[in-house]
Parts: C-alpha cells; structure tokens; sequence
C-alpha cells in the first residue's frame, strides 16, 4: 500500500508535471514574475469557470478577506458576524481593521453558520455577515441574503474551502461558492481544492465599482503608476502561482468529483457505527449521494461521540496515518479574541464539536486499498 498522506501533493502534481513545468520555464525566460500574462489569463479563465463577472487575484486568502472588508468601506466599531467555529483568519482581519467581531454558533450537522443566532445576533452596529463555507459545502445563502437584504448588511462569503461546490437555491438555480454574496474571498494555499505552490488568493464579485475599488486596493491603491487614489495594500499573486492555477483549473472539477468519491466510499463504510457520525450535507444525503455536487469535501470530517476522539488520533498516528482536529479549540476561547461579550452558553454546538470532530485523509489521489485501511482502524477502535 502506499504511504498514506493528508494530502497528496506530489502525487497530483504528476499528472500535470509537463504544463506547470513548461510554464514556469516560460515565465523564468521571460521575467514576468508580477502581473504577468499568466496572472491576466488565469484571473479571465476563473472569471468564465465561476460565472461571476470579477476576479481580482491577491497574495494570499486572509489578504483576500482583509481586501473585501476594506472596499466596503467598513470603519472601526462596526459589526461584522462570523461563526465561531472555522479557522482564526476569518476573525483575524476584522479585529485587524478594529471591526467588532461578533460570533456565533453553528449547524451540527454542515458546521456550517446558523442562521437563527446570526439574525439574533443583529444590532444597528452590524455591518456585514461572513459565512464560512466550512470544509467544502456553502452556507445558508438563501437564509443569509435574505437576513442581509432585510437588515441593508454586507455579505462577504469566505469561500476559502469550497471553491467548486455549487449552491441551489430555493428556486432551483444553481451558483457556484464565492458568486452569490456582494463580495468573497478565496485562498490557493497548497493544500486547497485549487492550490498552487506557495501562497495565493483571489476576491469575487459581480460589483463593477468594488471590483474597480478593490482592483487599486490590492496595488498599494494604485490605477496608475505612482498616483495612489486609495489606502491600498501590496497583495499580488505572482506569474508562477498563477501558471499552477491555471494547470490545475481545467481538472478541478475532476479534483472535486474525485474527493466526492472518496468521500462516499468513507461514508459507506461508516454505515451502521453509532458512534460515528459522517458529514452531512445541506440536503441531507449524508455524502453518499453520488449526483450532490454541493460538497467538495476539502475535508472529510466525523464526529466521534463516546468521548475517544482524542484517543482516536493517538491510535491513527501511531498506525501512520495522519489526521487532524479542525478546529480545537473555538474562536471565544482563543487567547487573542476572548471578549467579555461571549458567553460560552452560548455555542453549545461548537463547544461539543471541538471535542468530536476529527478529518481524515482527503485528496484527489485517494485509492480504495488505503480507504479500507483507514475505516477499518477507525471502525475498529471506536468499538473497542
């Protein structure tokens, strides 16, 4: 069997070793290494894949989010509601831009934001709502922009782990994470669905005057050579990243169906364990479903519920198979944002996940001896 990896890189990488290779070769000869052509074609060609009429490739996915909360204009003290449970960068750069972060719990079942806590959430200081779309699935958006719309907020969707997935609306329409709030952030850091060899993000948004706003934002705020029209930051993506991006984004929807079937062969081996609760996604089909493309599962991620979760991780690694908690510990108990605000009560879902969940392997190389491998340990020790 193969070693078994978190996430395989090197293995994806091979099967598209020519074109990243010839490109950056292309891009070394030619010394166009910021806001090269490779940069300009990538930002048309995910422009065209999403459907959303801009673009505008940064540095990195927090830069991304900083980004969009600056080209909205939010000032110091306004409100911005995010869940509690999801990585600290969505939290990091509105305490960055002395914002108010204001969190709240989650669904059990996506992990994704509730709706119910974010209206009661709302106070005439609210400015914006950040729905995570946590580990591969997008929020409530129909919930969340009709909340937005009811109380004039901002919705800036943090597409950092779903790029790919497609959303359904009530109505039976379908858009891609990232197109339907007024603005989104993405990030390509490696390990992401569409990941290129360093760091990168981009921001989304069918706006024309805050893609135009956002566009000098992210060039020290520049339209034009020396003359600054905004407060701006230094936040490009460069030529080489944008070359492995371009590789990889004819092959994401592949990349994604592939995760979403390893995700089902995982959740099928898990039918019938009490103790082990396997993701579900928002229409309930428990990722077994094998025509839901809503979820591309950039983490695959159970609940173990009698309390071995912990134990659970020693007994994987010590059988070489990596794993991981996202996330640990919650966002109101972390030492750089606990406020007198919170109220631990007042995230009882949280509180219970951060002690449940665990992630396995999950990428596009996955095979079928190393699945069987994985679920038989887990099977194996939760039952003991």
């Amino acid at each position: 069997m193969k070693k078994i990896q978190m996430v395989d890189l090197k293995g994806q990488y091979e099967g598209i070793k020519k074109e990243v290779n010839d490109s950056i070769a292309e891009i070394l000869d030619s010394s166009a290494f910021i806001n090269g052509p490779h940069v300009h074609a990538f930002q048309k060609e995910l422009e065209t894949y999403l459907g959303v009429k801009h673009v505008i490739p940064c540095a990195n996915g927090t830069d991304a989010l900083q980004i969009c909360m600056m080209g909205l204009g939010l000032q110091p003290g306004d409100e911005v509601i995010t869940a509690d449970f999801t990585f600290a960068a969505t939290v990091e750069v509105i305490a960055l831009l002395n914002l108010t972060p204001v969190l709240v719990d989650v669904d059990p079942d996506t992990f994704n934001i509730d709706v119910a806590a974010i209206e009661q959430a709302i106070t005439p200081k609210t400015r914006a709502i950040v729905p995570v779309h946590l580990f591969g699935q997008c929020a409530d958006m129909d919930a969340i922009m009709g909340l937005a719309k009811k109380h004039n907020l901002y919705v800036i969707e943090d597409n950092a782990q779903a790029i790919g997935a497609n959303y359904t609306s009530r109505d039976g329409s379908k858009q891609k994470a990232g197109t339907i709030g007024h603005v989104a952030s993405t990030s390509f850091f490696p390990s992401k669905n569409l990941g290129c060899y360093g760091d990168g993000g981009a921001i989304f948004t069918n706006d024309d005057d805050l893609a135009h706003t956002i566009r000098g934002m992210v060039n020290h705020g520049m339209y034009k050579r020396y003359y600054h029209d905004v407060v701006g930051v230094n936040s490009r993506l460069d030529s080489i990243q944008a070359a492995v991006l371009r590789a990889k984004l004819p092959h994401l929807d592949i990349y994604n169906e592939k995760r979403r079937q390893a995700a089902r062969k995982y959740s099928a081996a898990f039918v019938g364990q009490p103790n082990i609760m396997v993701p579900k996604t928002v229409n309930g089909c428990q990722g077994i479903c094998d025509v839901c493309d809503c979820h591309v599962f950039h983490q695959y991620t159970l609940k173990i519920s009698n309390g071995k979760r912990d134990a659970l991780v020693q007994h994987l690694n010590d059988n070489n198979v990596p794993c991981g908690v996202y996330y640990p510990v919650p966002l109101h108990q972390q030492k750089a944002y606990k406020d007198d605000r919170y109220n631990g009560a007042d995230f009882p879902v949280t509180n219970q996940l951060v002690g449940e969940v665990i992630s396995l392997p999950m990428h596009t190389e996955l095979d079928d001896e190393q699945i069987s491998f994985i679920t038989d340990l887990v099977i194996d020790f939760v039952n003991a």
